[in-house]
């Protein structure tokens, strides 16, 4: 069993390499949600010139000798925006190192102040990667090795969401409705497939929608509804009404229309929610972690 010891370890070796800046705990591990088999996340980030090798070799020692070997991989290898790193096993755990270019963080960070974002083409991100997610990460993750300070600087700078970000975030709620009326045209074809495609996105834009007015960071696709449900502007019930409207029944054309009309009442009920209350936005604002 992988243990926090093992963890600052690694990241400590991580830091001695050219070009490792800092090494954060993400996911449920950083979280404190981790089930006993979950994995743990370390993003490595990364400036200047790198020192490729060594990484490679470093995940090669530390991975245990009766798993697989551990590959790390050259920038683009796993997608343009998780980017690449390397699986490892350690201590029976399974490790993922995932490479960030803080070049590419700043980016991101200054896009968000600018209520910039978009969602992209990735693999293992089948609503599409959001772009101020690597913001997210650093904000919400834990610290395992930061040598010179620079990571964690940036690390609170980037604390709290801008409200420029949250408000384009929650405008895009009418995409949700799109989303919407888009299903109701293919339930009436049988095309079921397409329907649940549609009701899904539509869900997961309303859940972006409400972590942007209530200026709440969220890094994926993973737990985002039920995360969305806790927050002030979520709608009473939103996550169960999310599962009711994704259940398509027997996925006859009556039924794809059902869930339809219960998606449309839905996203109905969070663009009221999400309505900007006398006083601006910060009325709504949900406390800082």
């Amino acid at each position: 069993m992988l243990d926090d010891a093992a963890l600052f370890a690694m990241a400590s070796d991580l830091c001695r390499i050219d070009g490792v800046e800092g090494v954060m705990l993400g996911g449920s591990r950083a979280r404190g949600a981790a089930a006993p088999g979950s994995d743990a996340d370390l993003g490595i980030y990364l400036r200047g010139a790198v020192d490729e090798e060594a990484i490679a070799a470093l995940a090669e020692g530390w991975s245990d000798a009766s798993a697989p070997p551990a590959r790390w991989t050259q920038s683009g290898a796993w997608g343009p925006w998780v980017d690449g790193g390397a699986w490892l096993v350690v201590d029976g755990t399974a490790v993922d190192w995932i490479r960030r270019d803080l070049e590419r963080v700043e980016a991101q960070w200054e896009r968000a102040r600018r209520g910039e974002f978009a969602f992209h083409a990735q693999p293992g991100h089948p609503h599409g990667f959001l772009d101020a997610g690597y913001c997210a990460e650093l904000a919400l993750g834990r610290m395992l090795a930061d040598p010179s300070g620079a990571l964690n600087e940036r690390r609170e700078r980037m604390q709290e969401m801008p409200a420029a970000l949250g408000s384009a975030l929650a405008d895009r709620i009418w995409e949700a409705s799109f989303s919407v009326d888009a299903a109701a045209k293919a339930a009436a074809r049988g095309d079921a497939a397409y329907v649940a495609l549609c009701l899904a996105h539509a869900a997961l834009i309303s859940a972006h929608a409400i972590h942007g007015r209530d200026l709440r960071w969220s890094t994926n696709e993973k737990g985002l509804v039920a995360a969305a449900a806790r927050l002030p502007s979520a709608p009473t019930g939103f996550a169960a009404s999310v599962t009711d409207a994704l259940a398509l029944g027997d996925a006859s054309g009556t039924a794809l229309s059902d869930a339809v009309e219960r998606a449309r009442r839905l996203v109905d009920r969070v663009e009221a929610a999400l309505a900007v209350p006398e006083g601006g936005s910060e009325a709504r604002r949900a406390p800082s972690r």
